[in-house]
């Protein structure tokens, strides 16, 4: 039975030598160099097998990239072995309840009728679930939204 022969990755002399620096960076990050070097090999027409015993990850990594690699000509060599995106997990919290969490820091507690001087994270949260911008919300979930506005009410 023939051994089959995976498809042909065309490399550039301009790419390959993108891929050559991209290999040899100090700074470049591990998963890029790798990625590099697979598609290097490929372009020299190492088949999948032993460029996956070359570098020791799976045939299946080695294949992935490969078919990445041919998939997109058109785009650059850093687009073609960077990451693909991701979705991610949805917002809980629109930018309106945020800035209206901000808003609430910014108020004295007094006006809300609390009976202390600063409002403490906690304080902060029940506020806002007791004045209906959001249904919960922790207290470290509102500490994270003050630290990246970094508001100085006190001031």
């Amino acid at each position: 039975m023939p051994l089959l022969c995976p498809a042909p990755v065309p490399v550039t002399d301009r790419e390959r030598q993108q891929l050559e620096s991209l290999k040899r960076q100090a700074t470049c990050p591990q998963q890029l160099a790798l990625r590099a070097r697979i598609i290097l090999l490929a372009g020299q027409g190492v088949g999948v097998r032993p460029t996956a015993d070359q570098l020791g990850i799976s045939r299946s990594t080695v294949q992935g990239w490969r078919r990445r690699w041919s998939e997109n000509p058109d785009a650059s060599v850093a687009e073609r072995l960077s990451d693909a995106p991701r979705s991610g997990t949805p917002a809980t919290f629109s930018p309106e309840q945020i800035r209206a969490i901000f808003a609430l820091a910014c108020e004295a507690p007094q006006d809300s009728g609390r009976a202390i001087t600063q409002w403490t994270q906690g304080e902060i949260a029940d506020e806002a679930v007791k004045r209906g911008i959001v249904e919960s919300v922790s207290a470290r979930s509102v500490g994270r939204f003050l630290k990246e506005a970094d508001p100085k009410p006190q001031r």
